[in-house]
C-alpha cells in the first residue's frame, strides 16, 4: 500500500504490478503483487481508472497510509532555514508573522496556505502600552495573551507628556491586565474609569481607543496566500480550483475548520465538512503561545501530495510562528 501511494504521488500515473516490482524493490513476484493490488482494490483502498490501467489510491487508501504507514521525515537544513527566514523576515507584528508564514508555505508547497489568529474565547489582555504620536495624540497598543497586537489612536485636549503616559500605563494595566477580552464591555469601561480617581477626567478617549482595539482583537483574522497556484495544478480541473478558491474567500468557514482541531490534523476530501474541498487535502498544525494551543497553520492542496513532507513542513512552520510571535510579545 505504501509503495503504491508514494509512487503515485511521485509521478501521477496509475501503478501496475510490473512497475512496483521493478521500481519499488518489493522482492516478490509480479503475480503476488497483482493479487495484493486486487485485494486492496476489493477492500476499497485502491481503484482502477480504466480496466487496462494500473491502480491509484482512493481517499480510504490515503487515509490508511497517513494513519498507519506514513514515515516521519527530517527536513533538509536549507528548507528549515528558508521557512524560518521567510516567516521572520521584516515581521514587526504578529499579523506580519502570520502573513509571511502563509506566503512561505504557499511558495514552498506550490499550493494554497492559510494561517489564522487564535480564537478569542479565552484571550486575555497581556499588556496595554501607550505611544505618543503628537502633542495632542497618542496610540493605545493592546497586546493579548494569544499574541495579537491591535492599536488605536486617540486625541487628547491636553498636551501628551511622558509623565502622563506613564500614569496611563500604570492605571490602565492595573484595571485591564489579565482580563478576558470578551469581558471588556462598555459597562466594564465605566467601572474601570470610576476606579481611576483623579485620572477619570483624562481617560474617556483612552478607554474608547482600548475598547475599539479589543473589538478588533475579538475577530479572528485569516491570512491566505497562493490561491492562484491551484489554477495551475494538473490535479484540479477548472471547476475544482474555483470551488477551493470560493471556500478560501469565506474567512468564517476557514476559521471554523482550522480552529476546531487542537492538534495537527490532515483532512481528506469531504472529511473537512466543506463540499468545495471534496477534491482537496487540508494539512493543518497548531502554533502555540505561552505553552497553549493558539491559531492554526494549514496547506490546502490537491489530494495527490507528498503527505510525509508537507505535514512536516506545516508543523515546522507552526513552530516558527510560535517562536516569532513569542519574541514579539516579550519585546
Amino acid at each position: 500500500m505504501s509503495a503504491v501511494v508514494e509512487k503515485y504521488v511521485e509521478n501521477g500515473e496509475p501503478i501496475g504490478s510490473k512497475a512496483l516490482q521493478t521500481e519499488a524493490g518489493l522482492g516478490v513476484s509480479s503475480a503476488t503483487i497483482r493479487n495484493e493490488l486486487k485485494a486492496l482494490d476489493d477492500d476499497g483502498y485502491l481503484t482502477q481508472p480504466h480496466t487496462s490501467a494500473g491502480r491509484v489510491p482512493t481517499i480510504k487508501g490515503y487515509r490508511y497510509y497517513i494513519d498507519n504507514l506514513m514515515p516521519a521525515v527530517t527536513l533538509p537544513d536549507r528548507v528549515c532555514e528558508h521557512i524560518e527566514h521567510r516567516i521572520g523576515e521584516g515581521a514587526r507584528s504578529p499579523e506580519a508573522v502570520l502573513t509571511n508564514a502563509a506566503e512561505a508555505l504557499a511558495n514552498l508547497v506550490n499550493a494554497a496556505a492559510v494561517v489564522t489568529t487564535p480564537p478569542s474565547d479565552e484571550a486575555r489582555v497581556h499588556r496595554i502600552r501607550f505611544v505618543a504620536t503628537g502633542r495632542h495624540t497618542s496610540m493605545a497598543v493592546l497586546v493579548t495573551s494569544t499574541g495579537m497586537v491591535k492599536s488605536r489612536l486617540f486625541r487628547c485636549e491636553f498636551v501628551v507628556t511622558p509623565q502622563l503616559l506613564s500614569m496611563f500605563d500604570k492605571a490602565i494595566n492595573e484595571q485591564f491586565a489579565g482580563v478576558k477580552l470578551k469581558d471588556i464591555t462598555k459597562g466594564y469601561l465605566q467601572t474601570a474609569a470610576s476606579a481611576m480617581g483623579e485620572l477619570t477626567l483624562f481617560v474617556p478617549d483612552v478607554l474608547i481607543a482600548i475598547y475599539e482595539a479589543v473589538q478588533s482583537a475579538l475577530t479572528v483574522t485569516v491570512s491566505v496566500a497562493g490561491e492562484t497556484n491551484l489554477l495551475f495544478s494538473d490535479d484540479y480541473d477548472l471547476f475544482g480550483a474555483r470551488y477551493v478558491m470560493k471556500f478560501l474567500s469565506d474567512t468564517g468557514r476557514i476559521s471554523t475548520l482550522l480552529n476546531n482541531s487542537r492538534s495537527s490534523k490532515i483532512y481528506l476530501g469531504e472529511e473537512s465538512g466543506a463540499h468545495e474541498l471534496r477534491s482537496s487535502a487540508v494539512v493543518t498544525a497548531r502554533y502555540e503561545l505561552n505553552g497553549e494551543s493558539a491559531g492554526a497553520v494549514a496547506v490546502i492542496a490537491p489530494i495527490r501530495i507528498d503527505y510525509k513532507t508537507v505535514s512536516r513542513e506545516v508543523d515546522f512552520a507552526a513552530e516558527c510562528v510560535s517562536k516569532a510571535i513569542g519574541e514579539l510579545i516579550e519585546q
